[in-house]
């Protein structure tokens, strides 16, 4: 089986799903958890729950919450390399969630903002093993220079590669020639709807994935409950999977991670899209159906 290396944000999410319309400087009833999250640690978590070896590098605080995000991540099986730095905290995200389900995200990178090549361990770069790379560390500037070493890295022991665009609005601000320039040696590109259309200016998904591979020999993109398209530059038409039916949607947060963790070891296995199209669904459908970013175990 193929390792799988994760390079990206470790987070602690701060969810508040409010039960009635929010009221402008004022209170609205809501409930309010905590979990861990970050797009790259929920990615390696879910990867291992489902059997990966997967390593995660990283970056936390010298904090409690960093500690307990460290024990998460052993505790699902992930090689966790995290780097604990002295003066930043770990990262925060607050996420707002309306009586509608539409969801808001404030957040704060915290340590995540200082990864640095320095952090990335050599020994987890070798032949044979596959690469993903996590969109933030390229968008955050602090981080940038990790992200582009870790891809640089990759290429050299041969790795496969595949990125994630992440956030759209964070994107936009970044620009999309940047991050094309950066990330075109990827085999493969993981956009939802809105990143691809920052990419592209393209409005319908499979017409904005039919342009991406000019840059990445196969895009995946991500239609929330419409499931998930799959388009290689040797195809005329994409291949297209419906999301399966959820009964009762608890959670949305992080389910677009879970089915990246669903989608990549049957792709690195080789099999057909439309199978690992399947495979992406079904564990992203678990994820909406759990309260967190993550697995509970």
């Amino acid at each position: 089986m193929t390792r799988v290396v994760v390079v990206g944000d470790l987070m602690t999410d701060a969810v508040a799903r409010a039960r009635y319309p929010l009221a402008r400087a004022s209170d609205t009833p809501a409930v309010v958890t905590m979990h861990g999250g970050g797009s790259g640690a929920n990615i390696a978590s879910w990867l291992a729950v489902e059997g990966a070896e997967v390593a995660f590098i990283g970056r936390r605080g010298a904090d409690i919450t960093g500690r307990n995000r460290d024990m998460e991540l052993m505790g699902y099986g992930v090689d966790a390399r995290l780097v604990m730095d002295p003066e930043r905290p770990t990262g925060t995200c607050v996420v707002l969630v309306t009586h509608k389900g539409e969801r808001t995200m404030l957040s704060d990178p915290g340590a995540n903002a200082a990864l640095s090549p320095e952090d990335l361990p050599r020994d987890l770069f070798a032949q044979g093993g596959h690469l993903h790379l996590s969109g933030y560390t390229l968008i955050n500037e602090g981080s940038r220079e990790a992200g582009l070493a870790s891809l640089e890295m990759a290429r050299r022991a041969g790795m496969s590669v595949s990125v994630d665009c992440s956030s759209s609005a964070p994107l936009e601000r970044t620009g999309a020639e940047p991050f094309l320039e950066w990330t075109q040696n990827a085999k493969l590109l993981f956009a939802n709807a809105d990143q691809a259309k920052v990419l592209t200016g393209r409005d319908e998904p499979a017409a904005a994935a039919k342009v991406l591979t000019a840059w990445f020999p196969q895009v995946v993109v991500k239609l929330n409950d419409e499931g998930a398209l799959w388009y290689t530059n040797s195809r005329t038409e994409p291949v297209k999977v419906p999301a399966e039916t959820v009964e009762r949607v608890v959670d949305g947060t992080g389910a677009g991670d879970a089915f990246t963790a669903g989608f990549l070891p049957a792709w690195l296995e080789g099999k057909p899209p439309a199978d690992a199209l399947a495979s992406g669904c079904r564990l992203a459908s678990r994820a909406i159906s759990h309260l967190g970013a993550r697995p509970r175990l």
